[in-house]
Formats: structure tokens, C-alpha cells, sequence
């Protein structure tokens, strides 16, 4: 979930040895030993890595699949981290500010199989570079799932339609950094070439943090409307318009939604839940999937699927959203 004042869109070496205090300071995680100060400030502390691991393994699962995490160009993501550390309303730490290789390395350490690398666009003429990026990215990372953006402009169904053909499996489209209307002539085109060609699109489309005039459920809504077989993941549960959402998912086989964020302490502050939706999520069970936002977080990766198991929706869902729903709806078990 990020919105930067410049609209600037959110993106195998070792992690620190443990003795190596320093290191993991100057990374911006706690000393490993320093168990109190990692649980004051919030940020992850030793031992992460092994009960992320011990969580899919009492479920029985072969790792984590998570559909939005955040890997873009360095000049990208600094700003993206520098919106964060200026944030006007509160404190925003970001947990795993590490160099790429180390983000990798942690992933792979917590059992995360495969993940979408997301990045997006604030302006025209952005995407296709975005998009060559995570191409060579998703070559170099092979547990990354290739993913792709759009941006309204002209040039969208030919770089789109080229992402598709060298293998994208995920699109993100961000209404809210990226300014503009899903409904947009230039984007009809594109939702049509997704829908047909069956790629989904995790799509920020709710108002959270920031309500836009073209964030919500209606706009995404009239083009799911003109568009029914389009297959999108709405991102952090569509926060705050919970329920106008799960009626989406209720209307549109498509439509799947992400945890990015969801049940944590920090998104509960800011737009709760609703208790009494929480038989929908059931109802839902096999189209709603794991996200994280991982680097981007202020908390430890453990938390979110620790909110998860909070719901009490029984580890058969969790077993659906950790893994196997993003396995069936990305095609992975056919590799």
C-alpha cells in the first residue's frame, strides 16, 4: 500500500551473519539478539525465518505463495522507501530495507515457493520500461512470478500484448498512485487482451489510505461490467469498502481478492474488518489469496499470517489462501 508525494510507484548474498550486530543494524533490522527492541519498534527479530517456516509446515504445506510482494528498479523503490520515511500521519519503519539480493535470500529462507514482483507506473511512458525490468528480473529470479503493468497511454495494448506473449503471469495496476480511470478508452482494449488471454491483475482499486475520486468499487466495477471473464485480485481486500467488494467477488467469478495487510494490527487501526463479514471470507474461500507487501511493511512478514490464523476460519482456508488458490489460479502446479 504506498502513495508517494511525487506519485513514484511501489517496487543471493547473505543475510547479515548472526554474530554480525553491525550489519544488521546498518540494514535497518534489529540485533539479533536484541529481542525487546525488535518487538518495540516492531520490526522483524531473530528467529523470523524459522516460524515463518514452522507455520506452512503444521498445515502441511510445501512453502508460501504470495501474490504481491514489491521488486522494482532501485531509483523506484528508494523513493517509494523516502515517501515512507516522510510519511505525514505517523510512523512507517520499513521492515526489510535490504539491498535485492538479501530481500531474495530472505523470501527463499521463509519458504515463499513463488511471489509477484510487483511495480507499477505514476505517469505515461513509464510502463514499458517497468515491464523490461521485471522481465529481467523475473530471469534472474526464478521463484518471481513475471509480472507486468499498464498505464493508460496509447502504447499500452502493444506492451501489454508483448508481456503476455514472453510469459506474464500477473499485471498490477495501481488506480490510485497511477491517477486515472480504469475505465479509460486507452485501458478497454487492454482488460479485453487480459480477460481473453486469462492473466490476471492485482489491482489497487479500493481507497485505502487515500480515497480518490477514481478509487472505489464503481470504476472497476463498470469494467468488470463490460469485461465479466476479466480475472482480478483486488488488493488489501478492497480496504476500506470490504463488503461493495466481496459483492464483486459475489458477482463476478473472476474477481479474487489479497490479505496485503489485512487483519494486522496496523490495517485494523486504520479501516477494521468488519467481524460479521468474516462467513463471506469462507464463502470465498478458494478466491481469496495471500499478499503481503513485503519489503514495503512496518511489521514483521510473520504477522500477517498470524492475523490470518487469528480469523479462526480453519486450516483448510488457510491452506487455500497460503498456497493452493494462487497455485490453481496462476497454473503453477503445471510449472
Amino acid at each position: 500500500m504506498a502513495v508517494a508525494d511525487d506519485r513514484a510507484a511501489s517496487p543471493d548474498a547473505e543475510l547479515p551473519a548472526p554474530d554480525d550486530r553491525r550489519a544488521s543494524r546498518d540494514a535497518g533490522l534489529p540485533a539479533p539478539d536484541d529481542r525487546t527492541a525488535s518487538r518495540n519498534a516492531g520490526l522483524p527479530g531473530a528467529g523470523e525465518a524459522a516460524q515463518v517456516s514452522a507455520f506452512w509446515r503444521r498445515l502441511g504445506l510445501p512453502g508460501l505463495i504470495d501474490v504481491h510482494t514489491h521488486f522494482m528498479p532501485d531509483n523506484v523503490l528508494a523513493k517509494v522507501w523516502a515517501f515512507f520515511d516522510g510519511r505525514p500521519g505517523g510512523s512507517w519503519p520499513i521492515a526489510y530495507r535490504l539491498p535485492e539480493e538479501q530481500r531474495l535470500a530472505l523470501l527463499r529462507e521463509f519458504g515463499v515457493r513463488r511471489f509477484g514482483a510487483l511495480a507499477y507506473p505514476h505517469k505515461p511512458g513509464m510502463a514499458a520500461w517497468l515491464n523490461s525490468w521485471a522481465a529481467g528480473f523475473a530471469a534472474r529470479a526464478p521463484h518471481a512470478l513475471h509480472s507486468a503493468t499498464l498505464y493508460p497511454e496509447p502504447a499500452a495494448v502493444g506492451y501489454v500484448a508483448t508481456a503476455i506473449e514472453r510469459g506474464a503471469r500477473l499485471f498490477k495496476a495501481h488506480i490510485q498512485v497511477g491517477g486515472y480511470d480504469p475505465r479509460d478508452a486507452w485501458l478497454d482494449p487492454v482488460w479485453g487482451m487480459l480477460a481473453e488471454a486469462q492473466v490476471p491483475a492485482v489491482v489497487h482499486c479500493g481507497s485505502g489510505p487515500h480515497p480518490g475520486g477514481l478509487t472505489g468499487p464503481g470504476p472497476i466495477g463498470e469494467v468488470l461490467a463490460r469485461h465479466p471473464r476479466l480475472v482480478i485480485i483486488v488488493a488489501h481486500l478492497g480496504a476500506p469498502e470490504y463488503t461493495e467488494f466481496l459483492n464483486l467477488a459475489g458477482r463476478y467469478p473472476g474477481v479474487h481478492l489479497d490479505t496485503t495487510m489485512a487483519f494486522t494490527d496496523f490495517l485494523e487501526y486504520l479501516a477494521p474488518f468488519p467481524p460479521a463479514l468474516r462467513p463471506r471470507l469462507a464463502a470465498l474461500a478458494d478466491r481469496i489469496l495471500l499478499g503481503t507487501d513485503f519489503p514495503n511493511i512496518p511489521y514483521p512478514y510473520l504477522r500477517q499470517l498470524e492475523a490470518l490464523a487469528g480469523l479462526g476460519l480453519g486450516d483448510d482456508w488457510l491452506r487455500g489462501v497460503c498456497y493452493h488458490n494462487a497455485a490453481a489460479l496462476l497454473g503453477l502446479d503445471r510449472g
